[in-house]
């Protein structure tokens, strides 16, 4: 949460008629380079190398006599990096370290062509290609002999080369008056930002040759296919605390994964700028047609589209990688070898959250949690804001509120639910307090640019930060939560981090000032976007030694980067209870899961203002059906738990949770893809269907996995949604009715405020719950419904992902079991997925569903490997081509079939 003043919009000017944040006309690195010349660089091909790392030359920029080193490196994960520094620098410029998992594996490069003007280069069987032009330099990506990326297209490439502070102009520490256009001084409102490298910035165009609709650069609150940035903002990468955020804003917000996805029918290109300092990036579309007026249609020349993109950032190296795809989930398994893999969260993550700011004490958390059972309300996790601590000191309880925390969270863990905590990286100023009095000792802290531990104002008066980017700093904090040094916590205690971007009250754009100095001399403009993705972390290693290396943690962070779904989940922040807010979080969570953060969410019923109830139950309609599903409210709103609305609006959000914990089987097993694979559990339609045009724009509904469309209801008071079910040879099933619907159109459906459009794809098998519980632990006791979906051939096939939902044996002993069930020539096998894994499971089948069985068949049988055939009781459905075999025991760990005649 940011600092909570009446819920109005953040961006609006404050009382000094001044803007909180910037724009991009404030900064002085942005006005440089948009206004500046376009720097004629040239490849001085006579000095290439090629190294096992790459193909090595120089780039000479004439006027100024610069020399830069071009680095180029094809990977044998189909990906180019392309790497440019200075030749030789004062001192080292910034590179980004812990984002990349592993350096991959070079392919060897040979010269394919060479020419005055150019270098081709090839490596492996000549696919791909990669060629430097002399003058002016660019380099082009081609696949079979074309064109598919130019870097430096449009000559855009800058790097300011570090400097030595003038003499003339230095005083102690501080600078005199900068009449060099902020390059050594710059001023926003009264924050001054002194730079103790001058000027130091960087950026470089690239043309995507064919491609007319890109998406990524989360996070911001706009529609997920980026817009063209002629008529405004560029869009911002600096991570901020925005309370109320601007919807339909290009400007940052409070995580920054630098990943651009562009895509067309036949390929998916990714551009990886990895870069943690403040970035802009502009995006401009040309149509694949001269329109000038004056020639005729049928003369007029058809041109390729393209769409050029323009990276700017403040400091640091020239780092992009180009993910080759061709496919989505290609690309998506390239960029997750390059950052990491989504996490696998244990399984009570993936059931319902209770939070608020704040619960008041022990027994209003006993409450809530009773209401929770007396309801029949199923949920996991109940949560505590910052008022659980003694003064906002973390680590720590108020003693009058929560005297017996850790008898309360056992009193949980007997239902099997867990507390989470709040842990925010700001630490009071308390001389009086130990862990204060260790950071400081420790050296643990941020220090200002005079050398000093930076203070700034946070929820607990004046604070310090802890300098998660030393690794010594984030080693201490991670033993902070051993059970022996955080009292009051036991083992089913995890950790929520906030107002780690970091939220700084007095700070400019209420964050650290860039000239604050990090572990290591670097300042603080080299590394912001990276301090969250720290102590996410930090705080995951915490809880991972905590159990000596035995559990999965859960963490959830409101700061982010790439790289960010190694450690856990994230959420979409300080909302506000409107319909707008809740149709912009669809598209938000689309374009974090594209960029590989797939473990997301939005606070369910908006975290400020008060929902109406149609609203709320909407809202809830849409939260269970995206990964994170947590309800969360601010401590001026009025409480907000499912049964405070009248016993229609506890029915209907009972009926919604209940259904997310039927579903948990097959969420928990498009999160074990997501973890093996990199593929997100939320998908846009395009990445289910790449071909068809008519997909490329839709953001207000998508796939979960690759079998079910979801549409949540995201208007007040509407009884018919529009939804489009695409692929023309496609069959699709009302996952409420079983009807039928042919694909590759769009459908006008009825909707009450009970009903939410879910279609099941045919050709698609998922695995649900055959009950709910009340919690997810329940689960692992309960059978199996599975419901299989024909496809036009009369076929199906899909997975069910399982192990023992908490810890790393599925790991490190391969204790799980993923099994596929396949349907053809009216035959379903119940087959292993994978040579590896075993696991003791006693999950049975209870029922089975087919739906598109176009006639009713004289028997169903039933075959278990090593006993007798039997015949099974079934019901045929005619009105809807349903088949229901039920009253089954059949162990989902084992081979059998059951075939239909």
């Amino acid at each position: 949460m940011a600092e909570v003043s009446p819920p109005i919009v953040s961006v609006v000017p404050d009382d000094e008629g001044k803007e909180k944040f910037k724009k991009s006309d404030h900064v002085a690195f942005y006005r440089r380079q948009m206004e500046g010349p376009n720097l004629q660089h040239r490849a001085l091909l006579d000095t290439l190398v090629l190294t096992e790392k790459g193909a090595r030359l120089k780039l000479l920029e004439p006027d100024t006599q610069t020399t830069l080193l071009l680095t180029v490196s094809p990977c044998k994960t189909d990906t180019v990096r392309i790497l440019i520094d200075e030749l030789q620098p004062i001192k080292a410029r910034y590179r980004v370290p812990d984002v990349r998992t592993e350096e991959p594996q070079v392919e060897h490069l040979r010269v394919e062509r060479r020419s005055e003007d150019s270098v081709t280069l090839s490596w492996s069987s000549g696919r791909h290609q990669v060629r430097v032009w002399r003058f002016p330099f660019r380099l082009e990506i081609l696949s079979e002999d074309k064109a598919m990326v130019t870097f430096n297209s449009k000559g855009r490439l800058w790097l300011e080369t570090l400097q030595g502070p003038p003499g003339a102009t230095s005083h102690g520490s501080e600078l005199q008056e900068d009449h060099t256009g902020g390059l050594w001084k710059e001023t926003f409102r009264q924050f001054v930002d002194i730079k103790a490298n001058g000027p130091s910035s960087i950026g470089s165009d690239l043309c995507l040759h064919g491609f007319s609709h890109v998406y990524g650069l989360p996070e911001h609150a706009d529609g997920l296919q980026l817009r063209d940035t002629r008529d405004g903002e560029p869009y911002r990468l600096y991570n901020l605390d925005v309370f109320a955020y601007d919807l339909s804003s290009r400007l940052g917000l409070y995580g920054s994964v630098p990943l651009l996805l562009a895509h067309k029918p036949d390929r998916t290109l990714g551009v990886f700028w990895l870069n943690a300092s403040e970035t802009f990036v502009n995006v401009h579309y040309s149509t694949s047609d001269h329109q000038d007026g004056r020639t005729p249609p049928v003369k007029r020349r058809r041109v390729e589209p393209q769409t050029d993109v323009h990276w700017l950032s403040e400091s640091g190296v020239i780092d992009c990688v180009v993910l080759l795809g061709p496919s989505p989930q290609q690309l998506f398994t390239q960029y997750a070898q390059l950052t990491g893999y989504q996490a696998l969260p244990p399984l009570f993550a993936l059931g319902y959250h209770q939070c608020r700011w704040n619960y008041a004490d022990e027994d209003d958390v006993k409450a809530v949690d009773a209401g929770f059972d007396r309801h029949d309300i199923p949920y996991d996790v109940i949560w505590l804001d910052i008022e659980h601590t003694d003064g906002k000191r973390y680590f720590t309880w108020d003693s009058a509120l929560f005297p017996e925390p850790a008898g309360l969270q056992l009193h949980l863990e007997k239902k099997k639910r867990k507390l989470v905590v709040i842990s925010d990286p700001h630490i009071k100023v308390d001389p009086d307090w130990l862990l204060y009095c260790e950071a400081r000792d420790g050296q643990h802290f941020v220090k200002n640019r005079q050398g000093q531990i930076y203070q700034g104002s946070c929820w607990p008066g004046e604070s310090s930060y802890l300098d998660f980017t030393s690794s010594d700093t984030r080693a201490w904090y991670s033993r902070c939560f051993g059970l022996d040094k955080y009292k009051g916590s036991t083992p089913s205690l995890f950790v929520w981090n906030d107002m780690n971007e970091p939220s700084v009250f007095d700070g400019p754009e209420q964050t650290m000032p860039k000239d604050a100095v990090h572990y290591g001399g670097w300042e603080h403009r080299e590394l912001h976007n990276l301090y969250g993705f720290y102590q996410h972390m930090a705080t995951v290693e915490g809880l991972i030694t905590r159990s000596g290396g035995v559990e999965r943690p859960f963490v959830l962070s409101r700061s982010f980067f790439a790289g960010s779904q190694r450690f856990g989940a994230i959420w979409t922040g300080d909302n506000v209870a409107s319909w707008e807010y809740l149709r912009i979080s669809i598209p938000m969570l689309l374009s974090l899961s594209v960029a590989g953060i797939a473990f997301c969410g939005a606070d369910v019923g908006g975290f400020v203002q008060d929902p109406e109830p149609e609203l709320l139950v909407r809202w809830y309609q849409a939260g269970a059906l995206q990964p994170f599903f947590r309800g969360h409210s601010a401590k001026e709103t009025k409480r907000r738990e499912p049964w405070l609305f009248g016993e229609d609006v506890t029915a209907a959000i009972r009926t919604v949770i209940q259904q997310r914990y039927c579903l948990l089987p097959y969420w928990y097993t498009v999160f074990h893809q997501a973890h093996t694979s990199g593929l997100p559990p939320l998908r846009p339609l395009w990445v289910e269907f790449p071909r068809e045009q008519s997909t490329l724009t839709v953001d207000n509904q998508y796939m979960i996995g690759g079998a079910l469309l979801a549409c949540p209801v995201t208007e007040a008071g509407v009884q018919e949604v529009k939804v489009l079910i695409p692929g023309s040879g496609e069959v699709w099933y009302d996952v409420h009715s079983a009807k039928a619907y042919n694909g590759g159109r769009t459908l006008s459906l009825p909707v009450t405020l009970d009903t939410v459009p879910v279609f099941q794809r045919g050709g698609s098998v998922v695995c649900r719950s055959a009950e709910c519980g009340s919690c997810t632990a329940d689960l692992q006791q309960l059978p199996l419904s599975i419901t299989v979906a024909l496809d036009s051939q009369e076929a199906a096939d899909g997975e069910c992902y399982l192990d023992d939902g908490h810890s790393f044996r599925y790991r490190d002993n391969k204790a799980f079991c993923l099994r596929r069930f396949t349907l053809l020539s009216g035959r379903l096998l119940c087959r292993p997925a994978s040579d590896g894994g075993a696991l003791d499971c006693v999950t049975v089948v209870r029922s089975v569903t087919v739906l598109g069985v176009k006639s009713r068949p004289s028997t169903v049988v039933v075959h278990v490997s090593g006993a007798e055939d039997t015949r099974a009781a079934f019901e045929y459905t005619e009105s809807c081509c349903m088949l229901t075999v039920s009253s089954l025991t059949l162990r989902v760990a084992l081979d059998w079939e059951i075939q239909i005649g």
